[in-house]
């Protein structure tokens, strides 16, 4: 069943040199996740923060740390993103051999396990998977940026997993990534998304803007 809207601002458009602050700023302003981009250049086009940061932002805040890993391989990776204090842990089926190894792992760190489906990944990916993992994210960009268009043709695909979800009976996260902003929303929230991950769109105006910016995307 679709939960309740909840916004996860990626950090990947915050201000870096006070992502402390604004981490803060965000749960001040009705944020319900910190979703943490971690790339490596190499699996994504983009390099941006590793274990460390998490650590160091733990402090700051009481939200879920939300961490959507776009390395290859990640299986090396998960003990220290757990150990700096992720709640959930994101990976995707072309990052290892081994995409239910790598959910085991996730779960028996004691942590939430997402899977992560590109653009051209189908939803077919997550029919040995859905009973095992706690979310599914649809990147509605190409990952590796963010600023990007939202892809439309991913809705459908959006809808066939609400529908995979609905099937198990379990309450399981259904997160969209890519181009998210007010206009956009309704239509992922109307496909059966109930997470929004929105990075430029929540961080645009600076701190006194983000409540704002952050309710107009719960539409």
């Amino acid at each position: 069943m679709q939960g309740p809207v909840r916004i996860a601002p990626s950090i990947l458009s915050a201000d870096f040199a006070r992502l402390g602050e604004e981490v803060r700023a965000i749960a001040a302003a009705g944020a319900d996740y910190v979703h943490v981009d971690v790339m490596d250049g190499h699996f994504v086009p983009n390099i941006t923060i590793g274990p460390m940061v998490v650590k160091a932002l733990r402090p700051h805040t009481t939200l879920v740390m939300d961490v959507h890993l776009m390395i290859s391989p990640a299986d090396p990776y998960l003990d220290a993103f757990a150990e700096a204090g992720a709640d959930i842990l994101t990976v995707h089926p072309e990052a290892g051999p081994h995409i239910h190894r790598s959910i085991q792992r996730i779960k028996g760190l004691g942590k939430k396990a997402g899977v992560s489906l590109n653009p051209g990944t189908p939803a077919k990916m997550l029919d040995y998977l859905i009973e095992d993992i706690d979310l599914v994210l649809v990147m509605s960009v190409n990952p590796g940026f963010g600023g990007q268009s939202f892809i439309t043709a991913q809705l459908k695909k959006i809808e066939a997993i609400r529908k995979m979800i609905d099937k198990t009976g379990r309450q399981i996260d259904l997160q969209v990534d890519g181009g998210i902003d007010a206009l956009t929303a309704p239509a992922a929230i109307a496909a059966g998304a109930d997470v929004l991950v929105a990075g430029t769109a929540t961080f645009k105006g600076g701190p006194t803007a983000y409540a704002a910016n952050i309710a107009a995307l719960r539409g």
